[in-house]
């Protein structure tokens, strides 16, 4: 009988074969931790007394950047004299958020297996890698031991057709998948995406939609390695020689296989407060707002932000609504001012923050009010989700945001395309 991807990829870290169900314990390739979770892995590794860290490491300040407080900043603090004693890869504020910023470094390839203190780690799924979140506690022992123990996950196999309609993105593609498989359908699960979609799709909508797994209770998630995600690598890794993709073999067993044909689907929004309680926008057209954001690790990437601001040139965020852009690191950023874009956020009267993950976790940069609405390209709308249980998320794709902005209520962005 065949492998899947992730049976190949902890086959080859554990030294011996292994099938779905079956427990080892594998090298680990990369891990990492960002300023809400790094604190208690820097305190574990000194219980243990590590003196050299066995695991490529690096930390982020992506949650709370710049620091909104005395306390985080203490943690900054901590974070950055660990990172000088250690001698780790170390990105301050204004670098951006962990889920771009490591994958911008060329370090992630396919194969690897790479562990994060963030439960969005299954985003480089995009590139072929073995990536999850775990606790802060096994992420401590990962990089003291330069291993982690694993359950070998089942996969499921996702197939998705069609040509992507007007006003169709990744974000849709992955709401759609929310609505059918559900926020527990894929738990402990490894999936592999296949489809003339999925070969359709660029990087960005690829990460979007990888970065997303864990919203129906994924392991890790996997795209299909092509000319696009080879091209990707090569750009930003100096590591070109070893770029060796994990294909699954033909045989290989599947708990499951969903076929999903996308080719008449409409622009969707996940209503409060789950992630799977999902609905068509023209459904929610008489739905007022207060806060639109795009941003975080699921869409603030280039081609989000270019459909954004194709919406807004030339046009004004409604009257009272307040519109956050947060792209997702300084490269970004800076491609985005050369472009222009930038220059069309802020003239639609948006206010343009640091790279960083501060509104959609709460912290900082747009906390919203008891009882306002908000619509937002993050992966998660539970209740308190960005800083206030008393307040409404919606989740949309970049192109419904924007749309949304500009009208002040819930909005179909095909009109604007």
């Amino acid at each position: 009988m065949g492998k899947t991807i992730a049976e190949k990829i902890l086959s080859k870290h554990a030294g011996k074969d292994l099938k779905a169900g079956d427990f080892a314990v594998c090298k680990v390739d990369f891990t990492f931790g960002q300023d809400g979770t790094s604190s208690i892995i820097i305190d574990k590794v000194k219980e243990l007394g590590i003196k050299k860290l066995k695991t490529k490491f690096c930390m982020v300040i992506d949650h709370s950047a710049p620091s909104p407080s005395e306390g985080v900043s203490r943690v900054h603090k901590k974070m950055r004299s660990f990172s000088q004693e250690f001698n780790t890869d170390f990105y301050d504020i204004g670098c951006g958020v962990c889920h771009q910023v490591i994958p911008e470094s060329g370090e992630i390839l396919p194969g690897s297996i790479v562990l994060g203190a963030d439960s969005h780690t299954c985003t480089y799924g995009a590139l072929g890698s073995f990536s999850t979140g775990v606790g802060s506690t096994d992420l401590a022992i990962a990089v003291s031991t330069g291993k982690s123990w694993f359950k070998v996950p089942e996969t499921i196999k996702i197939v998705i057709n069609g040509k992507l309609p007007k006003g169709i993105f990744a974000k849709d593609i992955m709401l759609y998948l929310m609505d059918k498989i559900k926020a527990d359908g894929a738990t402990y699960k490894a999936i592999e995406f296949s489809g003339s979609a999925i070969d359709a799709l660029d990087m960005d909508g690829r990460f979007t939609i990888c970065n997303m797994v864990v919203e129906i209770g994924a392991k890790v998630g996997f795209m299909p390695f092509d000319k696009k995600t080879s091209e990707w690598l090569k750009l930003r890794t100096n590591k070109k020689n070893i770029i060796q993709p994990v294909l699954a073999d033909k045989d290989a067993c599947y708990e499951k296989v969903f076929e999903f044909d996308i080719s008449k689907i409409k622009p969707l929004v996940s209503m409060p407060h789950s992630v799977d309680n999902v609905t068509t926008v023209d459904k929610l057209k008489k739905v007022t707002i207060n806060e639109a954001f795009l941003g975080t690790c699921t869409n603030a990437r280039l081609s989000d932000l270019r459909v954004a601001a194709k919406i807004l040139k030339n046009k004004k965020v409604a009257k009272g609504i307040k519109f956050i852009v947060a792209p997702s690191s300084r490269l970004i950023l800076l491609e985005a001012i050369k472009e222009g874009l930038i220059d069309i956020f802020v003239k639609a009267g948006a206010a343009v923050v640091a790279p960083g993950c501060g509104p959609c976790v709460g912290t900082h940069n747009g906390v919203p009010a008891d009882g306002e609405i908000v619509i937002s390209t993050a992966n998660r709308n539970f209740k308190g989700r960005m800083g206030n249980p008393n307040a409404f998320i919606y989740l949309a794709s970049p192109a419904t945001v924007a749309a949304s902005a500009i009208k002040g209520k819930i909005t179909d962005p095909r009109s604007f395309l």
